[in-house]
């Protein structure tokens, strides 16, 4: 048995069974979601202002607020299948955060508190926060000595 096939045959076949692209709806869904997910985040911020906190204040409100939302979605199975439909756009970064945490969290539940959620919830996340934590030193430390050197006043 001889299953050759010429080149031209082959991407023949593959256009012809392969699944069409959907990346412009996809798209668009995804730049509505993380639109709505931002609007949220805004209208959480002015109603922390309204409220009288100081701008940075109602920031850090704000960013609380929107990992509680992120993971208390995921917790309950919503955010996942918000995702099914807004795909890139749930990642915008708090939420998709949370979500990231909780839901790596979730799938060891069943291992107990400690050794199981516990020990196993930063996975995922891990590998951010310490980028972030190394960057931001390293940020830190570069603009400390900018500033002693009179580069940045």
């Amino acid at each position: 048995m001889n299953f050759s096939m010429s080149k031209k045959d082959y991407d023949k076949l593959v256009k012809e069974n392969s699944p069409g692209s959907k990346s412009v709806r996809n798209c668009i869904l995804a730049f509505l979601f993380g639109g709505a997910f931002c609007v949220i985040g805004q209208l959480i911020n002015n109603f922390y202002k309204y409220l009288n906190y100081s701008t940075p204040q109602a920031a850090t409100l704000t960013s609380v607020t929107m990992i509680f939302i992120g993971a208390f979605l995921t917790a309950i199975n919503v955010y996942d299948n918000l995702a099914k439909y807004g795909g890139a756009g749930t990642l915008v970064p708090i939420t998709g955060f949370a979500n990231s945490v909780v839901s790596s969290a979730m799938e060891f539940k069943s291992e107990g508190y400690v050794l199981g959620l516990g020990a196993n919830m930063f996975k995922v996340a891990g590998p951010v926060i310490v980028y972030g934590v190394v960057s931001s030193f390293i940020y830190g430390v570069i603009y400390y000595i900018l500033t002693l050197s009179g580069v940045i006043a």
